[in-house]
């Protein structure tokens, strides 16, 4: 057993632990989600605090041994070891300091055994590892480091996704199905031509996520508590986010106005606000899988979706489109995390945001979802859709919706005439307009012919 102190007295701590009293505090206050602080976000700040060791080392603000020793444990924590010492709940008061002091407290203590073999020595949490920092700059610039870090693999996944489509444009395109518009049959359309529209909109998403990224390259660190800088000597501020930006491999600046980014989490919610229109457009899509799969013999049955598992306990032979299913869930996900993150940024206060750690646990839980759905969406749906020509022959053929091409030749009345005319009698729109004598077989053939009935979609290649 070891003895640590902090303000508020003494706390005794097992051996094993590497983390001290703040960490100990927290863990007693915050008994709440039962979910740890992101592993990103924990590799983020310890790369922070490797950089502001290796600065204040090189500035001499920290004796060359300590720095070094803190150096050391902080890459550790980068390569995955000490995982389990990062104990606070991911809900906590305070900003984010409770994770910065667990933080600080592990790599101090894992310092102190590289110098003299056990956890408590010369090296001191908040006096060393903390050195010219506060939680204020730590968190939110380990934020948006971890943010892109994130956003990378989620952009790769969406390229698949668009590929995957444009792939079943190409195979479906000369595949003529009814197009609908509110639930009711409208005009003809492609199958391949539908699924152009789906590449295009993750086209969309994937630029609009690539291009965001630039919005969280801005960094506070060095403005200590509220961007002013007090407290951080001015030769570390200028040279702290070149470090960080060199390990990170992000192109980091240093904000203009490091009070602002301080106070205000804005960029957090233009994040958030594309992973929701990306989860709205997933969301979309998989409602119309769904639709177009029903059945498969009562239902529109137009195209088939990969059989993944049985789909009932109690009914034989069901097989159920579960992947566009979880697509659906994993999107009302990230729309709610959208809201939490809206109101955790507006309920800031003068300057400080208290919310941060909220924000970091949706926002980064919604990119690691969401690209793990994009991946799941694209190898275990998508990639296998195959289209049952037959039956989107027969439904077209059915349906009235020939009726529409005819107007430019026959007029909006006679047209209306004869789809009233195919609902009485149920017959063919083509059997009722040679019937009528209002055009020639000849004439009809051509105004029908499936080639002038749709014109080619736009994949969105152009945006790869």
């Amino acid at each position: 057993m070891r003895v640590e102190k902090d303000l508020l007295g003494e706390v005794t701590l097992t051996d094993d632990v590497y983390y001290g009293a703040h960490t100990a505090r927290a863990l007693e206050n915050f008994k709440l989600s039962g979910t740890l602080v992101h592993p990103k976000l924990i590799a983020a700040m310890a790369l922070v605090k490797k950089a502001a060791a290796e600065v204040n080392g090189e500035l001499n603000f920290l004796p060359q041994n300590i720095a070094e020793a803190i150096t050391v444990a902080a890459d550790e924590v980068l390569a995955g070891r000490w995982q389990e010492q990062f104990v606070v709940d991911a809900l906590q008061g305070g900003a984010g300091t409770s994770t910065n002091m667990n933080i600080n407290e592990v790599l101090a203590a894992r310092a102190n055994e590289l110098l003299v073999g056990t956890k408590q020595g010369p090296v001191h949490s908040l006096d060393h590892v903390n050195c010219h920092q506060s939680t204020n700059d730590v968190f939110p610039t380990a934020l948006r480091i971890a943010a892109v870090w994130l956003l990378k693999p989620l952009s790769e996944a969406c390229a698949q996704l668009q590929d995957a489509f444009q792939a079943k444009e190409k195979e479906f395109a000369g595949i003529i199905k009814v197009g609908r518009t509110e639930m009711q049959d409208a005009l003809p359309i492609t199958l391949g031509q539908e699924f152009s529209a789906y590449a295009q909109a993750i086209a969309r998403d994937r630029w609009r996520l690539y291009k965001v990224e630039e919005r969280l390259r801005q960094t506070n660190l060095g403005g200590t508590a509220i961007g002013t800088g007090l407290n951080a000597e001015k030769k570390y501020i200028f040279s702290i986010t070149e470090r960080v930006r060199r390990y990170a491999n992000i192109g980091l600046a240093r904000a203009e106005n490091m009070i602002d980014v301080t106070q205000n989490a804005d960029v957090f919610v233009e994040v958030s606000g594309l992973l929701k229109a990306l989860a709205v457009n997933l969301s979309k899509v998989a409602n119309d899988l769904r639709l177009m799969s029903s059945g498969p013999r009562s239902g529109l049955g137009e195209i088939s979706l990969p059989e993944r598992q049985a789909g009932s306990s109690i009914m034989p032979g069901k097989v159920n489109p579960v992947i566009p299913e979880a697509v659906n869930q994993v999107a009302f996900h990230v729309m709610a995390s959208d809201m939490a993150i809206t109101l955790a940024a507006q309920s800031g206060q003068l300057e400080l945001n208290a919310f941060l750690p909220l924000i970091a646990q949706h926002l980064l839980g919604s990119i690691e979802v969401l690209t793990n759905c994009v991946q799941m969406f694209t190898s275990k749906c998508v990639n296998g859709i195959s289209a049952n020509i037959e039956r989107c022959e027969e439904l077209v053929k059915a349906s009235l919706i020939e009726v529409t091409a005819l107007v430019p030749h026959i007029g909006y009345d006679q047209a209306t005439r004869v789809a009233k005319l195919c609902y009485l009698h149920n017959v063919t729109v083509r059997e009722v307009v040679l019937e009528l004598k209002l055009l020639t077989a000849e004439a009809l053939a051509d105004i029908l012919n499936p080639n002038s009935l749709t014109r080619p979609g736009i994949s969105g290649k152009h945006l790869k």
